[in-house]
């Protein structure tokens, strides 16, 4: 079994994953493929991690240009329930190997919550297919909507549900969240350009047919799972093959499933048997020290559960409770630090370790390309790390 130490899995993450200044992507949409998609459930996520791969000088309008203008990119619900902005070519991918199995639980769920509150007449799943359909023919009669323009449309988007009865915590949210989260999972309508700025998350809706035409191309699950998961080794190999599982939220049979038909090698992470693809495992040559400063939930650290290798001991500064990585400062592979924004605008850092002169100042070097890159714009991360909080305090 050959032995891959930290340092060339290091030295494959500079590389793969692009923030070594040699391995820089030509776009946005490259960056997305070749990290099998960008979260976005943090709108800036997108637009900061696509900033630290690409050449120095690309901008937002590089970004929404292929988000909203050339749409070659889509943003959509993917693994673990969460939202990922990804290539069209991986979207179908994406769609049958998770997105389709979310759907139907979360509609099994509404159903139930929607019978337990009395809607729909002893018919709770005629009723939502109703409204799903009134929902996706205003929708193709705008163009693209607000959800609250689509509420004007279709008045039943407004019917309250409870949830929590009883419970401190009870609320009543109108329908009209859950009705549109459903036709996006089933891959019927997409997101599209926010109100005001990058950093927004309240988006349009428009229908897939505009963004794909024809819509998401069906695919079969398990020929879908097994590419993803070749996408998956190719990006993070080699890992553990408990990583994939928590990446993509599969079950332990669906995971090894997939891995039986890629045949992958395993090779020694020092006691730990990881995987890796059979054509990939020829040496990798590390870059030469880089400093990279990633934003809250980018896709590099959110890659793999066991982090220990890249991560040390940071886990706490900054990592919340519920596993969301804030804004972390990179040098050679490996985290070092975190950095915040403050309300004026400020950009601040914190080196949790001693890295050398040399590192100190190309981590300086990187943080004011950022600042100069915010300049009239606030990031604040959706889940904020400890250091974060302490570091705008």
């Amino acid at each position: 079994m050959r032995r891959i130490d930290v340092v060339e899995r290091r030295a494959r993450l500079g590389r793969r994953h692009h923030l070594a200044p040699a391995a820089v992507a030509a776009s946005v949409v490259e960056v997305a493929g070749d990290l099998a998609g960008l979260h976005g459930t943090d709108p800036a996520s997108v637009f900061l991690a696509a900033r630290a791969r690409l050449r120095p000088g690309a901008a937002v309008a590089d970004v929404e240009r292929a988000l909203y203008e050339e749409r070659a990119l889509v943003r959509m619900l993917g693994m673990r329930r969460t939202m990922f902005v990804v290539p069209l070519d991986l979207a179908p991918l994406v769609q049958a190997a998770c997105t389709r199995a979310i759907a139907v639980k979360q509609r099994e769920l509404l159903v139930g919550h929607l019978e337990q509150a009395g809607i729909g007449e002893g018919d709770a799943a005629g009723w939502l297919a109703g409204v799903e359909e009134s929902v996706v023919r205003a929708l193709r009669a705008r163009g693209e909507a607000f959800a609250a323009d689509l509420a004007g449309d279709e008045p039943r988007l407004r019917t309250p549900i409870v949830m929590a009865e009883g419970k401190p915590y009870e609320a009543a949210p109108y329908v009209s969240t859950r009705v549109l989260f459903l036709l996006s999972a089933d891959g019927r309508i997409v997101r599209g350009r926010p109100r005001g700025s990058w950093v927004s998350s309240q988006y349009r809706w428009s229908p897939t047919e505009a963004w794909l035409p024809g819509g998401i191309p069906e695919l079969p699950v398990e020929a879908a799972q097994v590419e993803l998961a070749r996408r998956w080794l190719r990006a993070f190999g080699p890992a553990p093959v408990t990583d994939l599982r928590w990446w993509t939220g599969w079950s332990a049979g669906t995971t090894k499933k997939a891995l039986a038909q890629l045949n992958p090698v395993e090779v020694d992470l020092g006691g730990v048997t990881g995987l890796l693809l059979a054509e990939d495992v020829e040496p990798v040559d590390a870059p030469e020290p880089y400093a990279a400063v990633l934003p809250a939930l980018d896709p590099t650290p959110m890659g793999w559960n066991e982090r220990g290798w890249f991560l040390g001991r940071h886990k706490p500064a900054l990592f919340d409770r519920s596993g969301n990585i804030g804004p972390s400062i990179w040098w050679g592979g490996r985290i070092v630090g975190g950095w915040a924004q403050r309300k004026g605008g400020e950009v601040v850092h914190r080196l949790l370790e001693d890295v050398g002169a040399d590192a100190v100042a190309a981590v300086e070097a990187e943080l004011t390309r950022l600042t100069d890159w915010l300049t009239g714009v606030r990031v604040t991360p959706r889940f904020p790390a400890p250091l974060d909080r302490e570091l705008t305090a």
